[in-house]
């Protein structure tokens, strides 16, 4: 299953994504009787997701077909983040041996560099990335994006996929000459506001045959900045999750941003997108705050 938000009339709603277009879920609720939570948050905080997936894919697909002439069109909506407010934001840094060598640093080989964001950097799929007065080099990082499906603590790798609503597509955003100065300014350096864009897919882990061959793409402009297979990560993703659920509690909806083949300098104007196999690209506009 996929899902997106969409900004209809100023509310946000949650949708499927269909193969013919985009079905509201308070749709499916009005004209099929159902009781499904109208956002994706609430879906994954109430355990609900797996119930709809199960239900979509059996009993409830006839049903849904029979509502095309509700569905709304990819073109004629504005896609939002996932949500606004997940409860931690981690963010892996150098888990590509190859982006470490950008930055002339070692690659961490032992335990995954991971740092956090606040909530306050989120911005969604064709929102403005704003480069800060305080910055005179900042850097976009396509990445691929864990999304947690149910709460839990020192899970073993082998139980990750139970525990995962999906992946999704980010970009994630830093102030490179701050980080530069002092390694210790990192959380500095990745907090700005606009610093984490994701979306606009919601990506259930049945769509996914297997995470380890999906390449993930940093694209700049329409050209092909930097691109690299998941199996190529240091730390790869089940492991990541079960690392971090050993450090602490993890909750419906956190977010595992697990690194970036190459992250690129964005200027004023720029495009910066994110590609994955198989899924919606993300994909934000630039501006320069210091520029008029």
């Amino acid at each position: 299953m996929r899902l997106a938000t969409i900004n209809q009339n100023g509310k946000e709603t949650a949708v499927l994504v269909l193969k013919k277009g985009l079905l509201k879920i308070d749709t499916i609720n009005e004209k099929l009787g159902m009781k499904w939570p109208t956002s994706i948050f609430e879906l994954i905080q109430n355990n609900q997701l797996d119930a709809l997936k199960n239900w979509g894919s059996a009993e409830g697909q006839n049903q849904i077909d029979k509502l095309s002439e509700n569905l709304l069109s990819i073109e004629e909506v504005k896609f939002q983040p996932l949500y606004r407010k997940p409860g931690k934001i981690w963010g892996i840094g150098l888990n590509y041996v190859d982006h470490a060598a950008d930055l002339s640093e070692k690659a961490p080989s032992t335990e995954p560099a991971s740092f956090m964001k606040p909530d306050t950097t989120i911005i969604g799929p064709h929102e403005t990335i704003n480069i800060p007065f305080q910055s005179e080099r900042t850097t976009a990082e396509a990445e691929l994006g864990i999304i947690i499906g149910k709460e839990c603590k020192e899970v073993p790798e082998e139980d990750v996929p139970s525990v995962i609503a999906g992946f999704t597509t980010v970009i994630d955003m830093t102030a490179e000459d701050i980080l530069e100065k002092n390694p210790r300014y990192l959380t500095r350096s990745k907090s700005f506001d606009t610093f984490f864009s994701f979306g606009p897919e919601l990506v259930t882990v049945d769509e996914v045959e297997d995470v380890h061959d999906l390449n993930v793409s940093t694209v700049i402009n329409g050209g092909l900045h930097r691109k690299n297979i998941v199996s190529n990560m240091t730390f790869l993703p089940w492991n990541l999750v079960s690392f971090h659920s050993k450090v602490m509690k993890l909750l419906p909806g956190d977010i595992i941003s697990t690194g970036t083949p190459g992250a690129v300098v964005i200027r004023d104007g720029d495009v910066v997108e994110c590609h994955i196999d198989g899924f919606a690209p993300l994909v934000n506009e630039v501006k320069d705050l210091k520029l008029k």
